[in-house]
């Protein structure tokens, strides 16, 4: 028996693999071999070799899709609290009449962390394996992400203006300090960080220090970027110039910043964040709702732009569901640009994948399914009317897929989902603790 068949502690068997790695076609009736959350083989069964150990957990991707775990590189989990809340609304008037005040009165350490729980369950069940989160109360986001075995980046919001959990906005920068010092090196799976609002809710001040602070640390930061038409003409009144040009003059535009949203970003600022390796993270879904305005992604990944995909959370969106992201952000691009193949299903999958990872700066352990990266994998059921039949499985994932054809949810060599049974959470509690908390939430 092959040596890495027979010291593997976890098996995938069967389907067609979808390693998004560059040149590698799809692999069918595949086997995935990992070893201590490490991928050690991918090879076809049709190869002349024995099955795994008798030690081995197998699982069954017969009749499905193998692919590497989707990465939500822009949410708010918690934000689940919110869901429906106060939908149909402009941008301005849902964040400062609406979103604000809920916060404010609402959000808690105990709500934050059942929200967050119930964000890991709901992005667990439609296949993402990682995220970037920022918000308020965010140790509580942390005991959540860790207790449901994903993998993310979690950072404390930074906001100039009292906030939850930081009443007096003079310490929101020390507050933010003592969450990375007290998160840093807790778990491999976990990164802290910061999210700076935008650049119209925090002076300059605030964000050269949280800049400072990141790069003291090595870690990206995270913001809300160019959203509205009313940020670009607020920015530009104040300072004179427009955003990434702002934020350019006070040292922000480089690789170590992730910008979510990024809508209203001219030729020149493209040219100048491909220049200096900034990451941007399109949203689509909520950019639509919030009626914020369309990206021009198409643009962003032709100029060479490094572009992930993320829904936001739930009060603007409303799901948690990255497939719904690739078919809304293909086919958006398409009408916007009235190209149609402008940005095509292998395009938006690489950015909720690879591009994902290389945003989050985790581009070496996952993004890709190769020997020697974690195991972050995903197994879509297309043994489904809606996925019969499949001739192209990138197509397929794009244009008919959804989050609950997703049958198991491997992170880091662990199961957190198999046959859509959750191994690591408790669904029936989460979800009937935050229907206690949300009978109580009103505006």
């Amino acid at each position: 028996m092959n040596a890495r068949i027979r010291d593997a502690d976890l098996v995938i068997e069967g389907g067609m693999v979808i390693t998004m790695a560059q040149g590698q076609a799809p692999i069918s009736n595949g086997r995935v071999l990992i070893k201590d959350g490490i991928i050690t083989d991918i090879h076809s069964r049709n190869e002349k070799c024995e099955g795994p150990g008798v030690q081995a957990e197998v699982i069954d991707a017969k009749d499905a899709i193998v692919m590497p775990g989707l990465i939500n590189a822009h949410t708010h989990a918690a934000m689940t609290l919110f869901r429906g809340l106060a939908d149909d609304l402009p941008l301005k008037q849902w964040l400062f009449e609406k979103i604000f005040p809920a916060e404010a009165k609402y959000l808690n350490p105990d709500t934050v962390y059942w929200g967050s729980l119930l964000g890991c369950l709901e992005m667990i069940a439609s296949g993402t394996t990682c995220i970037a989160d920022g918000y308020f109360f965010q140790d509580e986001t942390v005991r959540a992400v860790h207790e449901s075995g994903l993998r993310g980046l979690i950072a404390q919001g930074i906001i100039d203006f009292p906030a939850p959990g930081v009443p007096d906005p003079t310490k929101n920068l020390m507050v933010a300090k003592e969450f990375i010092e007290r998160w840093l090196g807790f778990s491999t799976l976990i990164t802290p960080g910061l999210f700076c609002h935008s650049p119209v809710t925090c002076s300059e001040q605030t964000l050269k220090g949280a800049w400072e602070i990141s790069r003291r640390f090595d870690l990206p930061l995270q913001i809300h970027l160019s959203e509205t038409s009313d940020e670009i003409n607020e920015i530009i009144k104040r300072t004179g110039k427009r955003p990434v040009f702002y934020l350019d003059r006070l040292g922000l535009i480089d690789k170590g910043l992730i910008a979510a949203h990024a809508i209203h970003l001219d030729e020149m600022e493209i040219s100048r964040v491909f220049k200096k390796g900034m990451k941007i993270v399109h949203v689509p879904e909520s950019n639509m709702k919030l009626c914020a305005g369309i990206a021009p992604i198409r643009d962003m990944v032709n100029a060479g732009l490094t572009v992930g995909l993320g829904t936001d959370g739930c009060s603007s969106n409303n799901n948690l569901d990255l497939f719904c992201e690739m078919d809304t952000a293909a086919k958006l691009s398409k009408i916007y640009d009235l190209d149609p193949v402008g940005l095509n299903a292998n395009t938006v999958v690489k950015m909720a994948t690879s591009l994902g990872a290389s945003v989050l700066g985790l581009e070496k352990e996952i993004g890709t399914l190769e020997i020697g990266k974690r195991a972050d994998i995903i197994v879509v059921d297309t043994h489904q009317p809606h996925l019969c039949p499949v001739y192209d499985p990138l197509s397929a994932i794009v244009y008919s897929a959804n989050g609950a054809d997703v049958k198991d949810v491997i992170v880091n060599g662990k199961v957190l989902m198999k046959n859509r049974g959750f191994t690591t959470l408790d669904p029936v509690e989460i979800i009937e603790k935050v229907k206690v908390i949300s009978s109580n939430i009103s505006i």
